[in-house]
């Protein structure tokens, strides 16, 4: 673990394991410990590279509106500080768009890709605007009440049938691996504030790739869940129908934040793809 310096900024970053390199690229209102499943598992044969954007955890958090050109020359930044020609990179959400505009800018600095529920462009200004008011009332909710926050807010990210059980029992493990309260931990450390989801925003805003992902040319899968309600399949299926060499796939019975809720299922995925 350390800091980087990446692009005119410090990049905080965590290394777990050994081998060919793949970096995950959290996304909007999170931090690297969004991965934190991800990281133990996939770095048994990977060496597995989470770190925080711009904005968001350790990372330096510079007070001006972010575009998505900053987040993909973080990137590099970080790929050249590590002595890293090439990796697979792997994104959700936000994440997942930082890594498209990556891939078309640079494409030999990419192996294979992993988009996990995102999107090729938002939809409108307003639905960025709900987005962005959202992870600000979640920001001072955490402040009052963090289990509160987490499970009021909790349907956006995770099914009914999940959500009933983590309520049901706040410490239970699920897959040997985490509980809700591990969950909410997470989810009070090193916060993202109003000023850094206000600075991000205007990157997802500027975020609109749907006319050059057929450059992509890398194999890629597209990892959606069957019951996000942010990033709908159909929007993740466009992705996959406009990257040539992409395969696809749908997590069943998952919501937004499929790569807890379905873990196993999710990292299962991940290690096949990059190992064939």
């Amino acid at each position: 673990m350390g800091y980087a310096s990446s692009n005119g900024i410090r990049l905080y970053y965590e290394i777990y394991g050994e081998g060919y390199p793949i970096l995950f690229v959290h996304g909007f209102g999170g931090c690297r410990l969004e991965w934190f499943v991800q990281a133990r598992i996939i770095s048994k044969k990977f060496k597995a590279i989470v770190f925080d954007n711009r904005g968001a955890g350790k990372s330096d958090r510079p007070n001006y509106p972010y575009t998505m050109d900053m987040f993909v020359d973080d990137i590099k930044g970080l790929m050249d500080y590590l002595k890293i020609e090439k990796a697979h990179i792997c994104g959700a959400s936000l994440g997942g768009m930082i890594v498209q505009n990556f891939a078309i800018k640079y494409p030999n600095r990419v192996n294979k890709l992993v988009l996990i529920n995102t999107f090729p462009g938002f939809p409108n200004q307003q639905g960025i605007e709900m987005y962005k008011k959202g992870l600000i009332n979640r920001y001072h909710g955490k402040l009052k009440d963090p289990a509160k926050s987490f499970f009021d807010s909790a349907n956006t990210g995770y099914t009914r049938k999940f959500i009933k059980q983590m309520r049901e029992n706040p410490k239970k493990k699920f897959f040997d691996l985490f509980s809700a309260e591990d969950i909410i931990k997470n989810d009070i450390t090193d916060m993202t504030t109003p000023q850094d989801i206000e600075n991000s925003a205007n990157a997802i805003a500027g975020h609109e790739v749907r006319d050059r992902l057929s450059e992509i040319k890398n194999k890629t899968l597209v990892l959606c869940a069957e019951k996000d309600k942010l990033s709908p399949v159909l929007i993740n299926e466009q992705i996959h129908k406009l990257i040539l060499n992409s395969e696809f796939k749908v997590i069943k019975d998952a919501g937004h934040n499929s790569k807890l809720e379905k873990a196993l299922e999710t990292n299962q995925a991940i290690l096949d793809f990059l190992s064939n």
